[in-house]
């Protein structure tokens, strides 16, 4: 169901509670986003949504400034958490829970932060000062609800944040576990970038009740402030040399390169550095304090070139990427949509570039078609390679699918073969032993 039309002119006409009003201007939000004008006035009435909308778009003041200005105006004396954020990875976790201090700096509201790779007791702790505000990755909350630390059973509002990702990385039966432990009169709110992923649509059926449904895009809209390019690659020597040629040669800010594999992302880090590029590497395996103290780097400019798997291809907001390349083109066009979603955000322009060989000219292609778009061939004449695309069919001067006429085959008489025993034999019959006769019976 697309929502109305109607237009908010400032965040004033939502009404919200007066202490968010302080930190919004601080923020320099004027005009509320189109997934922030229908999904606010919603979520402000206590009704169940599952909002699709693409990223960059404002998803996250989206669910952050209704679920505050409840827990401003219903005061409460029960004891345990009243909000719960579920996000995909540390990083959109990390930065959710920067974006909700900033929203509610000028009210008495605590927030925790609940992920991996951080110190187990010290969250059990957080849980236990009574944080109104939980902002967790599933797998760690999980994990402390072996110990029964948090208390959700006065749980207002539960949150899940781009519920796609998190049900691609498995966590379907961890999300539909820590809902089972929340309060059942709880209002729930899920935010994915598609709804024509199976599983959210499975489990929205399972969480939400009497929701509305917001769909402010398809992944097959078009991306109109990205321009996307591709460039064809003989081998991923070639593919090295093009990257290190465009990340000296094109105009950003910040770029942001994705490889497939952490092993690859690892391997192109040495030779960018070798050409005076300042480039870092982000990945999975990457210890939790590595992990942040790159993306603060990336933040603060210190790097401008990030290498990183899919990791950065969901919950990195960084102002400033103008320039997204895939060394490696994605499994997918789901993932090809999130990688691509890191630039062009809020209106900018970005642009993204594709190195393609001839092994990965079919998922491309399939890649086009499944988003129903087309990308620009681009051609760097300093290192032009040998692979021009798919050979086409040689032309015969006939209409394209025209089908070829079959002619009939003809028919060639069978040689045999005469030997020279056999013509003296020619005209004699020949007896039940296969041997000729001289006389031949009467008949």
């Amino acid at each position: 169901m697309q929502p109305d039309s109607n237009t908010l002119l400032s965040f004033a006409d939502f009404q919200l509670e007066g202490q968010l009003l302080p930190a919004i201007s601080q923020l320099g939000f004027t005009q509320p986003t189109p997934v922030q004008q229908h999904a606010i006035p919603l979520a402000l009435t206590h009704k169940d949504l599952l909002v699709s909308a693409e990223t960059g778009s404002g998803k996250t003041a989206a669910f952050l400034l209704p679920t505050l200005h409840q827990l401003l105006t219903r005061r409460t004396t029960l004891f345990g958490t009243r909000a719960l954020i579920l996000s995909p990875t540390r990083e959109l976790a990390r930065q959710t829970f920067t974006h909700c201090q900033q929203l509610a700096q000028f009210t008495q509201l605590k927030i925790g932060l609940i992920t991996g790779g951080d110190d187990f007791k010290q969250q059990q702790g957080a849980l236990r000062r009574n944080a109104e505000i939980i902002i967790a990755t599933p797998g760690r909350l999980l994990e402390l609800m072996g110990q029964d630390a948090p208390d959700f059973s006065h749980l207002d509002v539960l949150i899940l944040d781009e519920a796609d990702r998190m049900l691609d990385m498995g966590f379907s039966e961890a999300v539909l576990s820590i809902a089972d432990r929340c309060n059942k009169a709880r209002q729930t709110l899920l935010f994915s970038a598609t709804l024509t992923h199976y599983g959210v649509i499975k489990i929205a059926d399972k969480l939400l009740k009497n929701h509305k449904v917001i769909a402010l895009n398809t992944l097959h809209d078009g991306h109109s402030n990205i321009q996307q390019q591709i460039v064809l690659a003989d081998d991923d020597a070639h593919k090295q040399k093009l990257l290190a040629w465009l990340l000296l040669n094109d105009t950003y800010d910040k770029a942001l390169v994705f490889t497939n594999t952490r092993l690859k992302a690892i391997e192109l880090q040495g030779p960018l550095r070798g050409q005076g590029l300042r480039v870092g590497v982000l990945h999975g395996d990457m210890d939790q304090p590595d992990r942040n103290r790159m993306m603060a780097l990336f933040h603060d400019g210190s790097v401008n070139i990030l290498v990183s798997t899919d990791l950065a291809a969901r919950g990195l907001d960084v102002k400033g990427i103008n320039l997204v390349i895939n060394f490696d083109i994605p499994r997918n066009g789901i993932d090809y949509i999130h990688r691509i979603g890191r630039t062009g955000r809020a209106d900018e322009q970005g642009v993204t570039i594709a190195l393609v060989r001839s092994t990965d000219w079919n998922l491309m292609s399939g890649i086009a078609r499944f988003l129903k778009q087309t990308f620009e061939r681009r051609n760097i004449k300093e290192l032009e390679g040998n692979y021009k695309g798919p050979k086409k069919l040689k032309s015969s001067g006939k209409a394209a699918g025209a089908k070829k006429k079959i002619e009939p085959k003809k028919t060639v008489a069978e040689k045999v073969k005469i030997r020279d025993r056999d013509k003296k034999n020619i005209g004699k019959r020949r007896t039940p032993s296969n041997k000729p006769e001289s006389n031949p019976p009467d008949q």
